[in-house]
């Protein structure tokens, strides 16, 4: 009897293997709505350079300790740790739809006990009119309602949730990208804010010992009450500067502990802003439709759109007629010993045919929706190309003119570091007043702060680059 259900068992799975199909619609990648190129590219750009999607973000970043923080809050950050947790939820449903492809075998038995009384016994003619007790034991294996899948809806709903799972995955690898992006960017806004406190420090300390002189000189009546308010002016103004940079630094320490999902050791915090916070001096930017659609975000967008043209064709399979299939063999006797005895075999076979013939438009609204969220499917996933061409056009676009930028700015430092020698020099040769010495360390101070805030802002376009071509996830 076992090997009757197996073979019968066999054969029906042979069948729906060799006759199963989908009716979901042959799947098209979309056309990326982004011109043919990105605009502004640099002349420094390489073709030749690695893609920034086959970079590990281990060979793209130049600072150990940075690099050390990064690999430690891809092991402890908890947004990521709910990414990868979202992955094994997602296959775990994948699993749970794709067992329904298969019939669920089951093993059963049990027993049967029932009293009739003697009245009813009586009224049935049967024996001698006392009342009676019968058993009936059982021991089957068989399985019960196995849909045959001639239409492929649940190939359909089986392909979906693998798109679904398969999306999870793109959705941890964008994730990973935007925690190694995120993590580079408050580094270095730390390294950036440990400068600018160290610059307002020695500022402050500088301006400090010049009042003090200053006082001294107009306390032996040399200089006027204006110059020493003027002095007391930049020292105090200096002295808020520090104050806030020490605010700003403490801040930037809690972002990156909260970043890293634990305490970050000291010794991985950046001393002072890098020249070389990055190994590759510029990454190729290349065709669009050809970088922007190996984007984790884009295949998960990708994966989302093939679900959904997959659950078109469970929408559609609605429509069709359903066999399901009820199956049991076993064992059937009145003693429990008759379990094992020959010719107490028993079977049962019913299968059934559900044939949709008035649904009141129900499967048609079901295949209006599977059809309408494909669309949105399509316009999100076009969307998500938009919106990557621009963040590469945007950072492509400042790399243009940082280099100037930079140039101009290194040079307006140096440029007002003479400047303010030379106001030092003629005010201590009483040849210009006080206020023109003042307002060249507000010019030096104010030109060495923006140099900091143009070094911060080139190693940051080097990461929003790095992570708009899809870079930081190996």
């Amino acid at each position: 009897m076992m090997t009757r259900l197996r073979l019968l068992t066999a054969a029906l799975a042979a069948t729906v293997a060799s006759a199963c199909s989908t009716l979901a619609p042959d799947y098209q990648r979309p056309a990326a709505p982004v011109p043919a190129s990105f605009p502004q590219v640099p002349d420094t750009v390489s073709a030749s350079a690695a893609a920034a999607d086959a970079l590990p973000w281990r060979d793209f970043f130049a600072a150990p300790g940075l690099r050390e923080l990064i690999a430690l809050a891809l092991d402890n950050n908890r947004d990521l740790r709910v990414a990868a947790l979202n992955i094994e939820r997602a296959r775990a449903q994948y699993r749970i739809q794709r067992a329904d492809l298969f019939p669920a075998i089951g093993a059963s038995g049990g027993q049967n006990a029932q009293r009739l009384p003697a009245d009813l016994v009586r009224s049935n003619g049967g024996g001698n009119g006392d009342a009676t007790i019968s058993r009936q034991y059982s021991a089957t294996i068989g399985f019960s309602v196995w849909e045959l899948d001639f239409f492929g809806r649940l190939r359909s709903l089986n392909e979906q949730a693998l798109e679904l799972y398969l999306g999870t995955e793109e959705a941890r690898r964008s994730a990973q990208i935007s925690l190694v992006a995120e993590v580079a960017n408050a580094w270095l806004t730390l390294a950036a804010d440990r400068e600018r406190l160290a610059l307002a420090r020695n500022t402050y300390q500088t301006r400090q010992e010049s009042f003090e002189l200053t006082r001294r000189s107009f306390e032996a009546g040399a200089v006027s009450a204006l110059d020493l308010r003027q002095a007391e002016t930049l020292q105090e103004d200096a002295r808020a500067d520090a104050a806030r940079f020490a605010a700003l630094v403490a801040q930037d320490e809690n972002a990156l502990a909260l970043l890293a999902g634990t305490r970050v050791p000291p010794e991985l915090l950046p001393p002072q802003l890098a020249d070389t916070l990055t190994a590759v001096a510029e990454l190729p930017a290349g065709v669009p439709s050809e970088v922007l659609v190996r984007r984790p975000d884009i295949l998960e967008a990708e994966r989302r759109l093939r679900a959904a043209n997959a659950n078109i064709g469970a929408a559609r399979a609605a429509f069709f007629p359903s066999i399901t299939l009820t199956a049991a063999a076993g064992s059937a006797s009145s003693t429990l010993d008759g379990l094992f005895s020959s010719g107490s075999g028993t079977w049962s076979f019913v299968p059934q045919i559900r044939i949709p013939i008035f649904e009141a438009g129900r499967l048609r609204a079901n295949l209006d929706v599977a059809e309408i969220q494909r669309d949105i499917n399509v316009a999100q996933y076009e969307r998500a190309i938009q919106g990557a061409f621009r963040e590469v056009a945007d950072a492509l676009a400042e790399r243009a003119t940082l280099a100037e930028q930079l140039d101009a700015r290194r040079r307006l430092v140096e440029a007002t570091a003479e400047s303010f020698r030379l106001s030092e020099a003629r005010y201590k040769g009483g040849v210009d007043s006080y206020l023109g010495l003042l307002d060249a360390q507000r010019t030096l101070y104010g030109a060495q702060l923006q140099l900091i805030a143009v070094r911060e802002s080139d190693a940051a376009n080097r990461i929003a680059l790095y992570k708009a071509l899809g870079g930081g996830w190996q």
